[in-house]
């Protein structure tokens, strides 16, 4: 658990066929595309790219409310203006830019 009273859970996935070159090109593309972030940030980022906006904002609203540092609050506003933006939602991004 990450958090008193979270829903968010953080689990540590481990290949176990790293003999498979489909798998393991799948894990760097992967890397690849959510690079320069860590843990929970990651996966965020991870859902904006495949399209789970609404899994994405939830994460990043429970990231928000454990925030400690001015930088990480200032990624995530970011995060959720540009998931706005993708929305459509044009006002509600602006709010969080």
């Amino acid at each position: 658990r990450t958090a008193e009273n979270s829903r968010l859970w953080e689990v540590q996935l481990t290949i176990t066929d790293e003999s498979d070159s489909q798998l393991a090109g799948l894990t760097d593309r992967i890397k690849e595309e959510v690079q320069g972030t860590s843990g929970w940030y990651r996966m965020g980022k991870l859902m904006l790219k495949v399209g789970h906006f609404d899994q994405a904002e939830e994460l990043y609203n429970e990231l928000l409310e454990n925030a400690s540092h001015d930088s990480d609050r200032a990624f995530i506003y970011h995060q959720l203006g540009w998931l706005k933006d993708n929305q459509g939602e044009y006002q509600q991004a602006v709010t969080f830019y």
